[in-house]
């Protein structure tokens, strides 16, 4: 991993770790619903024009239903539970949760190849629940009317996107861009029905309005050529360690932008459940000179 790699990522880190400081500002007012409609819509024009630069095919007859199943799992339903747990939990414990998506990964493939659970694995598993628990427990904003459906919701987002890429492992092969510009549209058809249920409870300010924005550009449009880039250049292995580098920039975003209180447990919550998630992904850094890997998006 070079230079430019590492600023890749940890730019990329910064970026999705921005993500919950801004459905934080946002979905209190605007509800879960219509924030994530704008969001994927803004990004889904935005992949648009990037496709259109780079001459990349959608080929939407051919793959539509692919668009749709993996758009459910990896954006219209993960987005939606984040944003509805965004309006009770802070942005630190929103990204703690997000990062436990490899262990409920490691859970869905065992039971969907029906293999048994290795020592090590089992262990990251345990060290990630403590690790949650601690979290949950202690923090303050856990108390709020609501937290404990709001921290279910987070957790089952987490779980959408683990059953997103065993979907995608399986799948007819893709190119990333289509993958990551198909889901998009097919997404904000998805979440269309759900306005209804969420309207707004105010009128957004300009600030809400640049976080949406932002949400949509920023942290699905940009942030998905980023991540492929990086997989193309580093490999998966290496790409992974934006699971445990946006975890700390949610919580410093968090903590400068929103005043969050950043307690012992914090702390200790966040890096328990990142040595888990080590330890269930069997991640190792490597930093050496690493040979390009085709990229394959979810």
């Amino acid at each position: 991993m070079n230079t430019t790699n590492l600023l890749r990522l940890i730019v990329l880190a910064a970026i999705w770790g921005g993500s919950f400081l801004f459905m934080r500002l946002s979905a209190p007012t605007l509800g879960p619903a219509v924030l994530i409609e704008f969001r994927v819509l803004f990004a889904a024009l935005f992949l648009a024009g990037v496709g259109v630069v780079l001459k990349k095919r959608l080929d939407l007859r051919a793959h539509w239903k692919h668009y749709f199943i993996l758009g459910f799992f990896n954006s219209a339903f993960p987005f939606l539970l984040f944003a509805f747990a965004a309006r009770t939990l802070p942005a630190s414990v929103l990204a703690v949760l997000n990062a436990t998506a490899p262990m409920w990964g490691a859970l869905l493939g065992a039971v969907w190849n029906r293999q048994r659970i290795g020592g090590r694995t089992a262990l990251g598993l345990v060290l990630g629940t403590v690790g949650v628990a601690l979290l949950v427990g202690f923090d303050h904003a856990t108390t709020r009317p609501g937290a404990g459906i709001a921290v279910a919701a987070a957790l089952a987002g987490a779980l959408c996107y683990s059953i997103a890429s065993q979907y995608a492992r399986t799948a007819t092969s893709v190119e990333p861009f289509a993958n990551a510009h198909g889901t998009m549209w097919t997404s904000a058809l998805m979440v269309l029905p759900a306005l209804p249920l969420f309207p707004p409870t105010g009128a957004p300010t300009v600030g809400i309005v640049g976080a949406v924005i932002a949400l949509g550009v920023l942290c699905s449009g940009i942030a998905y050529i980023l991540y492929f880039k990086l997989i193309e250049e580093v490999g998966t292995t290496s790409a992974l360690t934006v699971t445990f580098l946006s975890p700390v920039f949610g919580i410093l975003w968090g903590r400068l932008f929103l005043g969050e209180a950043i307690g012992w447990y914090t702390v200790a919550g966040s890096a328990i459940v990142l040595v888990g998630t080590a330890f269930v992904t069997g991640f190792v850094p490597r930093f050496g000179r690493a040979a390009p890997v085709t990229a394959s998006g979810k």
